[in-house]
């Protein structure tokens, strides 16, 4: 039995289109379970969705499936849900024959609008000409998803700067929908030094909660500075442990002044700890007042924390993880603070709340955590350090003693420019002291690299496999590992170029820790851009390289490029892997992938089996992509729609929430932009 929905809304703005009724009938699709039901005049146009989801839904962004005549199917991952609602701008085209929506429980379609084809682009000259020249070109090629997407790119899309209005035109968070009110909180705030319109506002926002089963210790503030009996003024006690100060409570955390909660924060905090208790359970926040930046974080990404501290407010820390620390003093505020944050970084049950919760003040920079993360280290034996270059705080990895044997794998046919450059840069330009090359060849015919291979057998490092067979990239690959002797394998394309002679050490470095699968390397086109700082699952509609064409010094969100941290895949154009890792798994899937995505399947099978993939920007490489193969026409583009198709089906978990990607970013630039 169907149920419908239905709404029509007063406008709410040119963006927003005019308000168009609409049905939201239920379906029995286990997955796609709601058939969007429109006016029959909104074909050929756009629409704007206005949805709503649960505060503590499960972090994943909704689907769009259209169904058009001729048996097509287009389908769009639509944006995160972080604030009260979210947008999505989209195309109906004129054969649309139904609409289908997976939200998810809980989902609320508040709104739509329809736009007209000329109202966008007119939208898109002014916010984008060179945009809307692409969107132009393509609409004359008779390019659909290209006319859309650079459309969608100029009008659908915020950059980080106009934050402010992206924040307000979408409201506040909602309170959870199971509150839980016996779930004990305690806070502590140091006050020393901090203004009293810094500290009137913490106060008053801490008041203000909807959850009230809190207490807060605060110290440094003026007598009668806390007019609530849940707050207790005294002084600070350096020799305090953190366990004592926690008391009795489930959850500790600690407030900074000027720090403003949002109002449900502790409520949605508390309901996510009560039902699933973590260690951890951290939200998003912002910075600043007249012009406040968004930090919108990963989910647990340990290797970025240690060194970035990117977990920040509000976040609170089960009483539970706090009896396992070691029982230490506290000593002065600033060092608790970022002590506490070092332990958390060991904590392996963490959850992360994709919602804006708290406004802070710009605070210092943190100068004790290089300090204290040389002592956590230290204190375990580490031969791994801390570093600050350029300000810039990373953990330096020196390259395992004695070296581990790297096969070095390269795919390739004919291209004698090609395999020459990059088979010199692997044995001549590279300082690493145990390295076996072996080289997959698919039929090469071109006499010039059949002399250069002649060459080649001579050097005792060398190995050239024939591989002759018709071209699948994952089976060559998967060839090449067979016959590999040593214990880290290194694939590596055949138009890459080596930048630094110490890449190598730095992706053995990471590929050799027992928690990580496959390790990436930072790759720049030959102008110098970025081409790969890891792969977004998601992006462009099944995976993609965010920040690709930007400057190489591209410092990322929350500073994520400057060190290396955790992503959900890397590109095979470079990717390091032990050979015992890569075995376990089965190697790549040879065949369902036999061109594309092998190797963002091949990072997704790792973590499915516990091991986390690792980006580095140590690793520099220079990368022409694809330059041997060329862009996909015919019967090889015919075979790219089926191979992400079955990406598509079997990673859709994961492309509707890529955990390194927050689902406040937008799937449809390449850039860090919100939508």
């Amino acid at each position: 039995m169907t149920t419908p929905q239905d709404g029509l809304a007063p406008a709410d703005g040119a963006w927003q289109g005019r308000a168009t009724p609409f049905s939201l009938i239920a379906t029995d699709d286990p997955l796609f379970d709601r058939r969007l039901e429109l006016p029959p005049e909104v074909l050929g146009g756009w629409i704007v969705l206005r949805y709503t989801l649960p505060a503590r839904a499960r972090p994943q962004r909704p689907l769009l499936r259209l169904r058009r005549r001729n048996g097509r199917i287009d389908r769009f991952v639509l944006p995160g849900v972080v604030l009260g609602c979210a947008f999505w701008l989209g195309y109906l085209p004129a054969d649309c024959e139904g609409i289908e929506i997976a939200g998810g429980p809980g989902f609320t379609l508040e709104r739509v609008g329809a736009r007209t084809s000329k109202h966008v682009f007119a939208e898109c000259l002014a916010k984008g000409p060179l945009r809307a020249a692409g969107a132009l070109r393509a609409l004359l090629r008779r390019d659909e998803r290209r006319w859309r997407d650079s459309l969608r790119g100029a009008c659908a899309v915020t950059p980080l700067s106009a934050y402010a209005g992206w924040r307000d035109a979408r409201g506040t968070p909602p309170p959870p929908e199971t509150p839980a009110p016996d779930i004990r909180i305690r806070l502590v705030l140091a006050a020393e030094g901090a203004t009293a319109g810094a500290m009137a506002d913490t106060l008053a926002a801490l008041t203000a909660q909807s959850h009230a089963n809190w207490t807060l210790q605060l110290s440094g503030a003026e007598a009668g500075f806390a007019p609530d009996p849940r707050i207790r003024a005294t002084a600070w006690n350096p020799d305090a442990t953190t366990l004592a100060l926690c008391g009795d409570a489930d959850l500790f955390g600690i407030l900074h002044p000027g720090d403003r909660l949002a109002p449900h924060a502790l409520a949605l905090l508390a309901a996510a700890y009560r039902e699933e208790k973590p260690e951890l359970v951290y939200a998003d926040d912002e910075i600043g007042d007249a012009y406040p930046v968004p930090r919108l974080k990963p989910d647990w990404s340990p290797d970025l924390a240690r060194v970035t501290g990117f977990v920040g407010a509000p976040a609170l820390v089960a009483r539970d993880f706090l009896a396992g620390l070691p029982p230490r003093p506290v000593s002065a505020p600033d060092n608790f603070a970022t002590g506490l944050d070092l332990d958390l970084s060991d904590a392996t049950r963490v959850v992360h709340l994709p919602r804006i919760l708290c406004r802070r003040a710009i605070r210092p920079e943190d100068t004790a955590r290089r300090a204290a993360l040389l002592e956590q280290l230290s204190a375990v034996s580490d031969l791994v350090r801390p570093v600050l270059h350029k300000n810039i705080l990373d953990l330096h990895r020196p390259r395992p003693d004695p070296a581990p044997p790297v096969s070095v794998i390269i795919p390739s046919r004919n291209r004698p420019d090609l395999i020459a450059r990059v088979t010199t840069d692997v044995l001549t330009r590279t300082d690493y002291p145990a390295i076996e090359l072996v080289i997959v060849d698919n039929g090469s015919a071109d006499p010039k690299v059949l002399r250069f291979y002649e060459g080649l057998r001579a050097d005792p490092r060398v190995r050239i496999e024939p591989f002759p067979h018709p071209f699948n990239f994952a089976a060559m690959v998967n060839r090449g590992a067979e016959v590999a002797r040593g214990k880290i394998l290194v694939l590596l394309n055949n138009d890459v170029a080596v930048l630094r002679t110490d890449w190598l050490d730095a992706m053995v470095a990471e590929a050799v820790r027992p928690e990580v699968g496959a390790v990436g390397a930072k790759l720049l086109y030959r102008d110098g851009c970025l081409q790969h700082a890891g792969v977004v699952v998601g992006l462009g509609g099944e995976a993609g390289h965010i920040l690709r064409r930007r400057p190489a010094d591209t410092p990322g969100h929350l500073g994520r490029l400057r060190v290396s941290h955790e992503v959900s895949a890397v590109t095979a154009a470079c990717l390091a892997v032990s050979s015992e890792k890569y075995r376990a798994v089965g190697g790549f899937d040879a065949a369902t992938f036999a061109v594309d995505f092998n190797d963002v399947d091949f990072c997704l099978r790792l973590g499915a089996a516990g091991w986390k993939t690792v980006w580095t920007p140590h690793a520099v490489l220079s990368h022409l992509e694809s330059v041997s193969r060329g862009r996909p026409t015919g019967a090889a583009r015919q075979l790219f729609e089926r191979e992400a198709a079955a990406f598509a089906e079997r990673w859709r978990d994961t492309i509707r929430h890529d955990p390194f990607h927050h689902p406040a970013l937008s799937l449809t630039t390449f850039g860090e932009d919100l939508e």
